[in-house]
């Protein structure tokens, strides 16, 4: 099962940053190239515990959906998002929030299995799991982006 894991410095307290990274409206603004939209569950706002949301987006040319759950919460220090339905086999997203002098450290840890058996492990060496990995560090980016321009407000 591959893993993906960032570290990103952001220069907000870690509240800012938990509310940042889980509210549904500031995550489609992260993923725009990609036309992420949220198209049913909680389609705006802050997530909870419990709340389910589901995606479209074009990845690779193809529009595909994926609905994933917030299956840890403990605001401020850390939530999981795990999938329910879509493209992976399964997945789960770590998000940690690490208070640190002049500012937070985001942690994110990324797990999942493709689909298709051998083909998917295949697709993972060629290119998914660099495809994942720029895809992560390009919303981690924009987090930060988004909690610091809060915090100096």
């Amino acid at each position: 099962m591959p893993v993906i894991r960032l570290k990103t410095f952001i220069e907000a307290p870690a509240e800012r940053c938990f509310d940042v990274a889980i509210d549904v409206d500031v995550h489609a603004r992260s993923t725009s190239w990609t036309k992420e939209r949220a198209i049913a569950g909680v389609t705006s706002g802050r997530m909870k515990l419990g709340d389910t949301v589901t995606w479209e987006a074009i990845h690779f040319g193809i529009k595909q959906r994926l609905t994933s759950c917030i299956s840890r919460y403990e605001r401020p220090n850390m939530f999981q998002d795990s999938m329910v339905s879509g493209a992976f086999h399964c997945f789960t997203h770590m998000h940690e929030f690490r208070q640190t002098l002049g500012g937070t450290l985001m942690l994110d840890t990324f797990s999942y299995e493709s689909p298709l058996g051998p083909f998917g492990i295949l697709a993972d060496k060629l290119f998914l799991k660099r495809y994942m990995r720029a895809f992560l560090l390009e919303r981690a980016l924009y987090l930060k982006r988004v909690a610091e321009q809060q915090a100096h407000s």
